[in-house]
């Protein structure tokens, strides 16, 4: 799945190129975390839970976080592209045995993929320019849970709509390439269906700081 979204933003740049000749492809990392919220659903080793899941981010243990983004300069303000993030997230050891389960995680990952809009401040700072963004699209993780009893979910899902809002800075260190350090929040809605009749839905946010490279076309 992670070579059709890198398709994917290639695909916008090289159509885009064609009409401007502002373009960027750009790759981040960074450190992600996530807050609290319910996980609900029906069991499937039978009945229904309902707890308050402390998710762990563990940016930087395997799969690692990261993401990418295409983008499309209309002009020196207004852009659009598509982004691509691998977040991940772990119910802690003693919440999800409490619930019933030996397993519950989206680590490979919380994958959201959005189309954004951006504005931008060229020239403001020198060589630094400011930028905000947001988006919309879609959740679909791989959905990782295993219950006490056995029932095993292992695949990827989509489970619900996805948002993204960032703020950051760019610098560039050419014409072609440039560093940016960002902001970035974002929340997805996660209804996904579990083996034995199961089911988990949660509201997931991440709030990540960001550092990565971008290409110019």
């Amino acid at each position: 799945m992670k070579k059709v979204i890198l398709s994917a933003a290639l695909a916008l740049c090289m159509g885009a190129g064609a009409a401007s000749a502002e373009m960027e492809l750009s790759v981040y990392s960074g450190w992600q975390t996530a807050p609290h919220s319910r996980a609900t659903g029906n069991h499937p080793d039978g009945g229904s839970y309902d707890a308050l899941i402390g998710w762990e981010g563990k940016s930087f243990e395997m799969p690692p976080y990261y993401g990418l983004r295409g983008t499309w300069w209309r002009d020196e303000r207004l852009g659009f592209g598509l982004e691509f993030t691998h977040a991940k997230v772990y119910a802690p050891d003693s919440e999800r045995e409490n619930i019933g389960f030996d397993r519950m995680e989206f680590t490979d990952g919380l994958n959201l993929i959005t189309v954004n809009a951006y504005h931008r401040w060229l020239n403001r700072w020198d060589d630094f320019t400011p930028y905000v963004g947001g988006g919309i699209g879609l959740a679909i993780p791989h959905v990782d849970v295993e219950s006490a009893g056995g029932e095993k979910t292992f695949g990827y899902q989509v489970t619900g709509p996805a948002v993204r809002v960032l703020a950051g800075v760019s610098y560039d260190l050419s014409e072609r390439f440039a560093v940016f350090g960002e902001y970035q929040f974002t929340y997805s809605n996660n209804k996904a269906d579990l083996e034995g009749d199961g089911t988990l839905e949660t509201e997931i946010k991440t709030n990540a700081l960001n550092f990565g490279v971008t290409l110019k076309f």
